[in-house]
């Protein structure tokens, strides 16, 4: 792949459904992941498709940096899979040959942390007659879409 290419596809993994998986496989510092779906699905912060649990080509790595997002995601970061067993729902994600290892230091293996990173903050009640949904907020995709869009909350 050209250099613009892979740049291209490392954005489009970092911006992605599977951007989770894309970040913690790059800032991991291992050889290898052997992992659970489990836990993947606790990196994603959602549930696989029933077809990673039914399908062996559902983890396929892709030639060339083509293929489904979910294989863009480990591959643009560096990895492959490689020992997928549907039935213990178990694979091992192992860095590919010449990928860039993350540089020493905090990139170390972490667990995420939302009240670390985002402490909780009283604000106070909310207003009187305030109400919100996540449908207001958010489109059936999961992206924010900025909230509802008069003064009373409401759908009118």
């Amino acid at each position: 792949m050209s250099a613009i290419r892979d740049n291209l596809v490392r954005e489009a993994a970092a911006r992605g459904k599977y951007a989770p998986l894309y970040r913690h496989l790059r800032a991991m510092a291992g050889p290898d992941w052997r992992t659970s779906f489990a836990e993947v699905e606790g990196v994603l912060g959602f549930r696989l498709p029933d077809s990673a649990r039914l399908h062996r080509p559902w983890w396929a790595n892709s030639a060339k940096g083509n293929g489904h997002s979910h294989a863009l995601s480990w591959q643009a970061a560096g990895w492959m899979t490689g020992a997928v067993d549907l039935d213990a729902e178990t694979l091992v994600f192992a860095r590919a040959a010449g990928a860039d290892r993350p540089a020493a230091g905090p990139w170390k293996k972490q667990k995420f942390d939302l009240d670390r990173l985002f402490p909780a903050i009283d604000l106070g009640a909310w207003p009187d007659g305030f109400t919100v949904s996540r449908e207001q907020i958010y489109d059936d995709m999961g992206r924010l879409t900025g909230g509802p869009q008069n003064d009373s909350g409401s759908d009118r």
